[in-house]
This record gives structure tokens, sequence and C-alpha cells, in this order.
């Protein structure tokens, strides 16, 4: 039965690299490693069987784990390099901070959610990412620390981006996010950053259409 259920697990991945390719995705690297991480490790038990779909899953803390197609599209947009230093805001079940570091030197991810931060280290140990490291903190915050960062990801809606990212975002950086109200429209925007002595400027391109949870303050009282 176990087999049964791996060989099944393998079709499904085959179908999900195609949707991926036949829906735009064509960045090599990223595919790559879309296909090295596997989202059945990233997913609750009771989800296994739709872990391949081209579908936003349900995690604890009432959040999601983002479409495969989503995923890909805004690591695309990022246009990585392999020694670029990654901030991730929303690291939640912690399957986009895999899928980074398959593509850059270093990824910090941020969860508001002690619950979703401590899960999403321990998947990511065990499956031997070495350069993720994983805070509970407050995301709109950023974490000052490791500044400055080379991209910046956010997963998480916001009608405008937070000015502690900004900051944190290096000179000639890139920063994806999704822009929007809670309940309104939302879509997928890239922002690259323009620094002179006099000035900082944010150029942005409007991209896809998404639909996301909300970015918040705070750290979240639940465990």
């Amino acid at each position: 039965m176990a087999n049964e259920s791996g060989q099944q697990q393998d079709i499904d991945r085959a179908g999900f690299l195609l949707t991926l390719r036949q829906r735009g995705i064509g960045d090599q690297a990223v595919l790559r490693a879309m296909e090295q991480v596997p989202r059945a490790a990233f997913v609750p038990t009771g989800s296994l069987t739709g872990a391949y779909a081209d579908q936003a899953l349900p995690i604890d803390c009432g959040q999601s784990i983002s479409q495969p197609y989503v995923v890909a599209y805004m690591t695309e947009r990022l246009a990585l390099k392999p020694h670029h230093r990654v901030l991730e805001v929303g690291t939640g079940s912690g399957y986009q901070a895999a899928i980074l570091s398959k593509l850059v030197r270093e990824v910090v991810g941020i969860e508001r959610y002690r619950t979703l931060a401590d899960q999403a280290r321990e998947r990511l140990k065990a499956g031997g990412y070495n350069n993720v490291e994983v805070i509970h903190a407050d995301g709109m915050d950023g974490w000052p620390d490791r500044a400055p960062y080379d991209r910046i990801l956010v997963t998480a809606a916001a009608d405008e981006a937070p000015a502690a990212l900004i900051e944190q975002l290096a000179d000639d950086g890139v920063m994806i996010m999704p822009r929007g109200p809670h309940n309104g429209p939302q879509h997928i925007v890239k922002l690259a950053k323009r620094q002179t002595p006099e000035s900082v400027t944010l150029d942005e391109e409007r991209l896809i259409a998404v639909r996301f949870v909300p970015l918040l303050a705070g750290k979240a009282r639940e465990l």
C-alpha cells in the first residue's frame, strides 16, 4: 500500500511540473527547485492527497500553503542569483523558504505564529535546508540584524509595502509582494529599489491577480 502511495505521488509530481510549464514558468532553475522540494513534506497529513494539486491548502493557525503556481511565479519574478540573501516574510509551512534555499546563498524567514515557526524550522532541518533560518518575529519589522537583503518576498497582502522592509532592501534590490485590501482586489507587485544620496525611489510593476491572507503587525498571541 505504501508503495502504491509513493507511485501515485510520483505521478502527481510529474503532472505538477507539467502544469507549471504549461502556465508559463520557464526559468529552469526555478523548475528544478520545484521538482527537488517535495511539497508533500510541507502539507498537513490530512491534505497529502492534494499535495501536488495546483491549489492552496490550509495549515495551522488559520494560514495556508500557497498554490504551487503562485510560489513558482513569485520566485521567478525575484530573478534570484546564487549569491543573494533573501528575506521571506510569512514563512508559514516552510515550503517557499525551501524553494528559495535551492536558489540562493541564504534565506531568513520570519513567521508571526510560534507554532508555524517551530514546525517550519523542524521540517527544514529534517529536509537538509541548512541555509534557512526561521525567526519568530513581527514580519512588518523585517529583520534588520541581517540587512540589507538582495531580495524580499512577502507572502501576505498589505495596502503598502512596510517602511522597514523598504529600508532593509538593498540598493537595486527587488521586493515581490501581494498588494491590496483583505476583502478587495489584490495583485502581486514587483518593487525595484533605486537609491541615490538625495532620495529613494521604488519602481513598481503590477503583475497577476491573487488572493492572500493579510499581513498583520506583531507576534501572534496564540502558540
